[in-house]
């Protein structure tokens, strides 16, 4: 599979300088966790699930989650789990590829009692989606994981999601992150990894941010998230890949706020595009993803198969980011100094802004590099017309 997969590969030709690379379930961790891009949720109580997939797959999704936690009904998990058996089954007489598919489960037990009854089926499965994780919690999923792994035979990664009420409070934060920052850290080699759970975040205090507002304007959960990158998401080695919230909304219901997406990048046809992104009230889930880039998350959780090309076309990297890390990891610059930008617009300090151009590198290689012309909303139109 291969990020932009959907559209010929004339259209990709003409949109890409570099183009994304091809990678698999079998890929490194290092490429598979950047690669995640919006990773799009399904209820697992859906009863044509596998053809979901399928569909999705068709249309540039590379990771889904089919979940058995907060999307459906205490009730329906017995069934849900049974559909699920069915489902890989039927994917696996159909397809020979899928989708990065991972199963949120609600407790460790569900693991291991999945993996064995998926049968063969379970080398469709990348791994779990661990709920609620803390210390304690988490030391559990993960030893049911590693055993798991150990009976079938076939690797399995973990995504924890941080989103407990030990987390969000303040007494409690630091010691909480400490531990799961020990945690991950004794299973590094399993965690692709670290979702947050924005929504949950919301919960505990009664909030539920308008479509108009982003995370980030909700200041408690934005420093939730600013002490979550700072402490696991560090670029020193230790840290991992931090993926951004859902963005709940889909469609327009009333707007408080003008518009963010502005007029002049959107001709012709493009027009169209711009009115579409609108009336699905698109502009404010454009804003959340530039501040996730900017606060250090790369990839997304999604709940509609809309917000999946914006994610995707904001995730390649632009020529002028590309020609700048590529002249800051200049092995002549080793020594570090401070270069002018080959646009000219800027100055890059090699030895601060290293660890960013790594980080630029390793998205280009998953997403691609933007033609020196072409930005988002050439790869968006794109996307949308094939």
């Amino acid at each position: 599979m291969r990020h932009f997969g959907h559209i010929s590969p004339a259209v990709r030709e003409g949109l890409f300088f570099r183009e994304p690379c091809e990678f698999s379930a079998g890929s490194s961790s290092h490429t598979l966790s950047a690669a995640l891009g919006a990773t799009l949720y399904s209820p697992a109580t859906r009863p044509r699930l596998a053809d979901d997939v399928i569909k999705q797959a068709g249309r540039g999704v590379v990771s889904m989650v089919l979940c058995l936690e907060d999307s459906i009904d205490d009730g329906e998990v017995v069934g849900a789990e049974a559909n699920l058996v069915r489902q890989f089954a039927e994917l696996e007489a159909r397809v020979s590829d899928v989708p990065l598919l991972f199963i949120r489960v609600r407790e460790p037990e569900q693991i291991s009692d999945l993996v064995r009854r998926l049968g063969s089926s379970v080398r469709l499965l990348s791994g779990f989606v661990l709920p609620k994780f803390t210390e304690e919690r988490g030391e559990l999923f993960l030893e049911a994981l590693t055993a798991a792994e150990a009976d079938s035979g076939h690797r399995l990664f973990a995504m924890p999601v941080l989103e407990s009420p030990e987390l969000l409070h303040l007494e409690t934060r630091g010691e909480t992150l400490r531990g799961i920052a020990r945690t991950v850290d004794k299973y590094r080699e399993r965690v692709l990894a670290l979702r947050l759970g924005v929504t949950d975040f919301c919960s505990v205090y009664g909030l539920r941010r308008a479509p108009d507002m982003t995370a980030y304007d909700v200041q408690i959960v934005g420093a939730v998230i600013g002490d979550v990158v700072n402490v696991l998401g560090r670029a020193d080695g230790t840290g991992f890949t931090i993926t951004g919230p859902v963005w709940e909304y889909f469609r327009l219901q009333e707007r408080m706020f003008k518009p963010q997406l502005r007029r002049s990048p959107f001709m012709g046809q493009a027009e169209e595009l711009r009115t579409t992104l609108i009336e699905h009230d698109l502009d404010g889930l454009l804003r959340e993803i530039e501040l996730d880039r900017a606060n250090g998350l790369l990839g997304k959780t999604c709940i509609h198969p809309s917000h999946v090309l914006p994610v995707h076309a904001l995730s390649v990297v632009s020529h002028e980011e590309y020609s700048d890390a590529q002249d800051i990891l200049r092995p002549e610059r080793g020594g570090g100094g401070v270069l002018r930008s080959a646009y000219t617009n800027k100055m890059n300090e090699v030895k601060p802004h290293r660890a960013w151009a790594e980080r630029t590198l390793q998205r280009a290689e998953v997403f691609g590099v933007a033609r020196a012309d072409v930005g988002f909303v050439e790869l968006l139109a794109a996307g949308v017309a094939d």
